[in-house]
């Protein structure tokens, strides 16, 4: 009989050289000193017999290719990964939602929207990945500045069912002169559907009849988006809403 082979087990993180360790070395080079993996490792935080923190979070970058598809990624899509639990993956997708709303607080200032172009560059990191469909109010104030962004609905893969009672109560219970909706097409095609239209018409009808301007309909794609106001929709929604008034 041939001699029994030792297998070597990898060495747990809190035995590796301390300037090696992903947390300590955070804290002492800073975040910008870590690679992807050992981000992720200080998110897993404990690893499994056998492999690492480290190693599962090469393997989770593996899987998913880049941050960006990671950051889609079903929540069942991480639970196919050994290692990651309930409280593992809420942590990286709470961490990646944190990234996705700072990068949109970047461009949510003070500085009034003018453009279709503005609420895009606001909403695509927050929305152009996600895989159901999300429905969101913009309040604007009197400069048309952002007041405010509001969760209508979070929708069905297929499609959001925001109600348009809510949307009028909720600008007017916040005196917002103006607003602009916008939803994703978990597809990534920005082209509206024959109920995007409709519920656009019906908005129309309804913020005419309180006074509320409605400046836009947004759909956020794969980093495209159509903007029903360019494309003419809106002005001959309002020109239809103002004759049958």
């Amino acid at each position: 009989m041939g001699k029994n082979r030792k297998v070597s087990y990898p060495v747990p993180i809190r035995e590796w050289s301390e300037d090696d360790r992903p947390r300590e070395k955070l804290l002492k080079h800073g975040e910008h000193a870590l690679s992807n993996a050992e981000l992720l490792a200080i998110l897993i935080r404990t690893g499994t017999p056998g492999r690492s923190a480290v190693d599962i979070g090469r393997e989770v970058l593996h899987r998913f290719k880049s941050l960006r598809a990671m950051s889609g990624a079903d929540i069942s899509e991480f639970k196919k990964i050994s290692g990651l639990k309930g409280a593992k993956i809420a942590q990286i997708k709470a961490a990646m939602e944190l990234g996705r709303r700072m990068l949109s607080e970047k461009k949510r200032t003070s500085v009034p929207i003018r453009h279709s172009s503005d609420v895009a560059d606001l909403l695509m990191p927050l929305m152009r990945d996600l895989k159901k469909e999300r429905f969101v109010l913009l309040l604007l104030d009197g400069k048309n500045a952002v007041a405010d962004m509001i969760d209508i609905d979070y929708g069905t893969v297929d499609r959001a069912n925001p109600y348009i009672r809510d949307i009028i109560q909720t600008a007017v219970r916040n005196n917002a002169p103006s607003v602009i909706v916008a939803h994703n097409h978990p597809s990534g095609a920005t082209a509206p559907s024959e109920n995007d239209k409709a519920f656009t018409r019906s908005l129309m009808m309804a913020a005419k009849a309180t006074g509320i301007n409605f400046f836009d309909h947004i759909i956020i794609g794969n980093d495209d988006y159509f903007s029903f106001a360019d494309k003419g929709f809106i002005g001959e929604y309002e020109t239809r809403a103002i004759r049958e008034l």
